[in-house]
């Protein structure tokens, strides 16, 4: 009869008391409440707990009834119709991919012409001058022409000269080549120099030349 009426007089069997909150621990939740920025809802839903001794929510409802944005990188790509399709061989051969591009030659020389050129410059030791467009040279050009002319015929001379003297020493075998095709380049760039000069006489070599001073003075 005595636990009956203890479980009475405290209220009934399944009326708990009321868990109650410290100061200290409804001024620390405040606290708490005013750095989380909680909203007005949630303030008077943890308020209420706090007054009526309920224990606090483990969840909290969201500070905005709208849905949460969907993120844009979530939109769906639309693929091209046939943006990934491969072509095929016979595509590429018909659209002229496979098609080489064809072989334009240039302007071409007169490989004679370019042969007697050449061969001009080999002998002469630079391109022989055309007929067709003579250049037009100066009276001191001509002066220089025949100065040049003197000194090709004193080259040749002493060349000669050399010769002769090794000769007598009996050393001309060594030299006797070497000095004739220096003299034979030497009489072509003389001949060389005739034609430049428009001459019509003929060049003597130095022992033509004493063989004609002998008979202008026999006569």
């Amino acid at each position: 009869m005595d636990t009956r009426e203890q479980t009475r007089a405290s209220g009934g069997l399944w009326n708990y008391p009321r868990s109650t909150y410290s100061k200290e621990t409804q001024d620390l939740l405040r606290t708490m409440m005013q750095e989380a920025k909680l909203n007005n809802l949630q303030r008077k839903e943890i308020e209420k707990c706090l007054q009526n001794g309920k224990p606090l929510p483990l969840s909290s409802n969201p500070t905005s009834s709208a849905p949460p944005p969907q993120c844009k990188s979530c939109k769906p790509v639309k693929k091209l119709p046939g943006s990934q399709r491969k072509r095929s061989a016979e595509a590429c051969r018909s659209g002229g991919s496979y098609v080489r591009e064809q072989f334009r030659p240039g302007p071409t020389r007169d490989l004679e012409e370019e042969k007697r050129r050449l061969q001009t410059i080999f002998e002469h030791g630079k391109e022989k001058l055309t007929a067709a467009s003579p250049p037009k040279v100066s009276a001191r050009e001509n002066v220089k022409e025949k100065d040049r002319i003197q000194e090709v015929l004193d080259e040749i001379e002493e060349r000669r000269q050399f010769l002769a003297d090794m000769t007598a020493l009996g050393q001309a075998r060594q030299f006797v080549h070497i000095i004739n095709s220096e003299i034979s380049q030497k009489v072509q760039e003389l001949k060389l120099l005739e034609k430049e000069l428009g001459s019509k006489t003929e060049i003597m070599l130095p022992e033509e030349r004493e063989a004609f001073g002998s008979k202008m003075s026999d006569s």
